[in-house]
């Protein structure tokens, strides 16, 4: 047993964990984790993704007595059948815009600059929302929206699938601009991640089975773990950090690290092009 990749596995999935279902991108943190550690490999990439699955298990833990309940309440419960529908309309977007462009935006967008400008972009955009005046909030929970903003806040997620713009942050920022408050955009970001992230780590598996062994199971079951105990932290703090404070700090992180990446990339410190 390679105790050296266990402990990059290790490290990989705290930085999954904890930045996932920030507004930061996941994608951008564990480039750069991975270049580090000279952890960037093909195998590597499809780790990444597969680790995504523990994260969701821990928003599936946090949130589990509303998944229960709606679980319980589907066959009978018009309110329960339509959020349950909202998830799935959100969800559809990303599943066909991924089949459609994936294989387009991994060979022309994976590049430092993209990532750097999605990043300080991304910055100045929730900037931007928070600045915005609270009369134009529609929506103060989850279970209020309706079919059409599920719509919007999917199609918002797709932009995510640019490198360095972040999954949460176009979801949650996104539903923010759309009306949702800071806690319902919250909310259903984590409830449309996992059929997203669950979905992405499955077809990665499968796809690029041929590169995995057997052998390669405990730096997968490390990584999950450490994901998945890492992004239960996360969104415990992050569900209590949102009822006092904006995401203003975010953004200026987004900013600085955008910076980080064009600067790490011109010197050539660190292989982002790779």
């Amino acid at each position: 047993m390679d105790i050296v990749l266990l402990v990059k596995a290790a490290i990989m999935g705290v930085v999954e964990g904890l930045t996932e279902f920030l507004p930061i991108s996941s994608t951008g943190h564990l480039i750069l984790a991975g270049a580090l550690l000279g952890f960037d490999d093909a195998k590597a990439k499809v780790f990444d993704i597969a680790i995504q699955t523990g994260a969701i298990f821990a928003v599936i833990l946090v949130y589990w007595q509303k998944i229960r309940a709606t679980l319980v309440a589907l066959p009978s419960q018009r309110s329960a059948q339509r959020f349950a529908l909202n998830v799935l309309i959100g969800f559809f977007p990303a599943v066909l815009l991924g089949l459609l462009l994936g294989k387009a935006i991994k060979a022309h967008l994976f590049t430092p600059t993209v990532v750097a400008s999605t990043f300080i972009l991304g910055g100045f955009i929730i900037l931007w929302a928070e600045r915005r005046p609270q009369s134009a909030t529609r929506i103060a929970e989850v279970d209020d929206m309706g079919p059409i903003d599920a719509l919007k806040v999917g199609l918002v997620q797709c932009l995510a699938m640019v490198p360095g713009t972040s999954r949460s942050g176009a979801t949650i920022i996104g539903g923010m601009l759309l009306g949702l408050s800071r806690k319902a955009a919250t909310d259903y970001s984590f409830f449309l991640a996992i059929p997203t992230l669950i979905g992405a780590g499955v077809y990665s598996l499968y796809k690029e089975r041929e590169l995995l062994q057997v052998a390669d199971l405990p730096m997968f079951a490390v990584g999950l773990f450490f994901s998945f105990v890492s992004a239960w932290l996360c969104v415990r703090w992050l569900l209590r950090y949102i009822s006092t404070h904006s995401f203003v700090p975010f953004a200026w992180y987004r900013i600085a690290f955008g910076l980080l990446v064009l600067v790490t990339a011109w010197t050539g410190w660190i292989p982002w092009s790779a």
